[in-house]
């Protein structure tokens, strides 16, 4: 007989003490890195326009977006020749002041560098986006971007 005996090992259990902190790392990556989305259309999504040559926003933290298109609630009319500013439908009127509100919330350093985007439906007046480029000339915001869609056309 052999003076040491075999017994049977059983593996040890998982140590989960970790888990809760890998838990709570995940989520707060994910609570950093996702983007909420910043503004609830008023107006159908716009079917924008195609074009051949197209070019990127780069400081999307600096562009300033106003939709055109046909409101949803037909309170305002069956046109497409409605304006909406973050979350309300407005005029060509308000226009300079949106434009100044966004420019308090940037550093003075940036204001150069902004951009308003103009997501119009190709169906919208071109009166209208004539109306709202008269009115950014004159709070001197000239750097304007058309949305559009890549495409021949």
């Amino acid at each position: 007989m052999s003076k040491f005996k075999k017994q049977k090992k059983e593996m040890p259990a998982m140590n989960t003490a970790s888990l809760p902190d890998i838990v709570f790392m995940l989520l707060f990556f994910f609570m950093v890195t996702t983007t909420m989305r910043e503004t609830t259309l008023q107006i159908d999504a716009p079917r924008l326009p195609t074009a051949t040559e197209i070019k990127k926003l780069e400081h999307k933290s600096l562009v300033t977006t106003i939709y055109v298109g046909k409101a949803k609630d037909k309170k305002y009319g069956g046109s497409y020749n409605r304006i909406q500013l973050n979350d309300k439908i407005a005029t060509s009127d308000d226009v300079p002041a949106f434009i100044i509100n966004a420019r308090t919330k940037v550093s003075e350093a940036e204001v150069p560098f902004m951009t308003t985007s103009l997501k119009a439906d190709k169906e919208a007046n071109v009166g209208t986006i004539m109306d709202i480029r008269m009115k950014l000339r004159d709070v001197n915001a000239l750097k304007l971007s058309y949305s559009v869609n890549k495409g021949a056309n």
